[in-house]
């Protein structure tokens, strides 16, 4: 498993750029949210290795009057992705404004999956065409993200599995999944499959493992088990030291560590 690290969630006391940095100088690859307000030119002078970012910036996918918003701002977005060496551009149920339903929506409709689905395929051609994928995250409306419909795991596992493209995947938020559905080592081993990427945090509070609910350690076992080896990303706040928290992070996805307790 690679390890990547969100960088607008840790070092924030820093500049961007040196978030970039630090981060890539404690050994993990780097997670962006909103490209358009980032110097490019400067962060990939770090020599950082960059996992994911935002692929879109307006529109909603399961909304027939502006999912064709969502695919061309994600087509505008992709120089910035091969600029950076971006693989995987997320993209949400519906159109957040700084994390926030642009208009929420309280009960989905068979219309919206037709539309979902449809939209996540015409990404995966996009994404296809420029050697990218396209990655579904599915989201909490309990707590942080009230009024996006087909958010729960089992929607965005639905929408992609419905999809069928190979550069239309799932980034499945276990954080998100924890609040909205739990059951998380059963969930990971169904997406498995249609995984692009993992994120985590720790529930309550989002922020990195071993700070709350959630035994990240039976997680890590059951994801080494079953031969896991792509990204998983730490998209979350540090408690304390940003380092402490890096480090903490690690510690629970060490592939070492976990081969030797499953072979016990």
């Amino acid at each position: 498993m690679r390890l990547a690290v969100c960088a607008e969630m840790v070092f924030t006391e820093l500049p961007f750029t040196e978030r970039v940095r630090r981060i890539h100088e404690a050994g993990f690859d780097v997670e962006l949210w909103d490209s358009r307000s980032k110097d490019i030119a400067a962060l990939k002078a770090t020599g950082a290795v960059f996992s994911s970012m935002t692929g879109y910036t307006a529109g909603s996918l399961v909304d027939p009057d502006t999912a064709d918003d969502v695919v061309r701002t994600a087509e505008s977005l992709i120089p910035t992705a091969l600029e950076l060496g971006v693989s995987r551009m997320v993209v949400h149920p519906a159109e957040l404004i700084d994390g926030q339903a642009a208009r929420p929506v309280y009960r989905s409709s068979g219309r919206m999956w037709t539309t979902g689905a449809r939209t996540l395929e015409r990404l995966g051609r996009l994404g296809e065409k420029y050697g990218v994928t396209f990655c579904l995250e599915n989201l909490n409306t309990v707590l942080d993200h009230p009024g996006i419909p087909l958010a729960r795991a089992k929607d965005t596992l639905a929408l992609v599995q419905a999809a069928g493209h190979p550069n239309a995947r799932l980034m499945l938020d276990l954080y998100h999944a924890q609040l909205g559905e739990g059951n998380l080592i059963e969930l990971v081993r169904a997406a498995l499959p249609y995984l692009g990427e993992i994120q985590v945090a720790d529930v309550p509070g989002r922020c990195e493992p071993g700070t709350g609910e959630i035994n990240y350690a039976a997680v890590a076992r059951a994801l080494a088990a079953a031969g896991y080896d792509g990204t998983v990303g730490m998209e979350a706040w540090a408690s304390g030291d940003s380092h402490a928290a890096l480090e903490g992070f690690r510690a629970a996805f060490t592939v070492p560590a976990l081969q030797a307790g499953v072979n016990a």
